[in-house]
């Protein structure tokens, strides 16, 4: 059995995990490992926002866009080559190791945080 460290409640209330509508996404060439650039919708509180993504296994450019997605909002922005990761979409990985995003399975409002 794997011992896990714990959290207290207060630690998860920080974590801003919300839905958003993926509204762009395009081969980003210059990432080191195969990813995609999204802007992703998050609604009039948060807005727009990009992000890299390691999920070329599972989805083409085209599937994603008008797709909703779970994402953390409110780590500081990261520098991943020539592009700023502004937030950090949310997936699982499968036993071969391709990323499976993790999404709401009903539409929600975009903005919408995780509960």
């Amino acid at each position: 059995m794997v011992t896990r460290e714990t959290i207290e409640w207060s630690d998860f209330e920080r974590v801003e995990l919300r839905a958003g509508t993926v509204v762009e996404a395009r081969a980003f060439p210059e990432a080191r490992k195969p990813a995609y650039r999204l802007r992703i919708d998050f609604g009039p509180e948060v807005g727009v926002l990009q992000s890299s993504a390691q999920i070329t296994d599972c989805y083409q450019p085209d599937d994603l866009v008008g797709r909703q997605v779970l994402a953390v909002v409110n780590f500081p922005p990261k520098q991943i080559g020539p592009m700023r990761s502004e937030c950090l979409v949310t997936g699982l990985h499968r036993e071969d190791g391709a990323v499976v995003l993790a999404v709401p399975d009903a539409p929600v409002p975009n903005g919408a945080r995780l509960a």
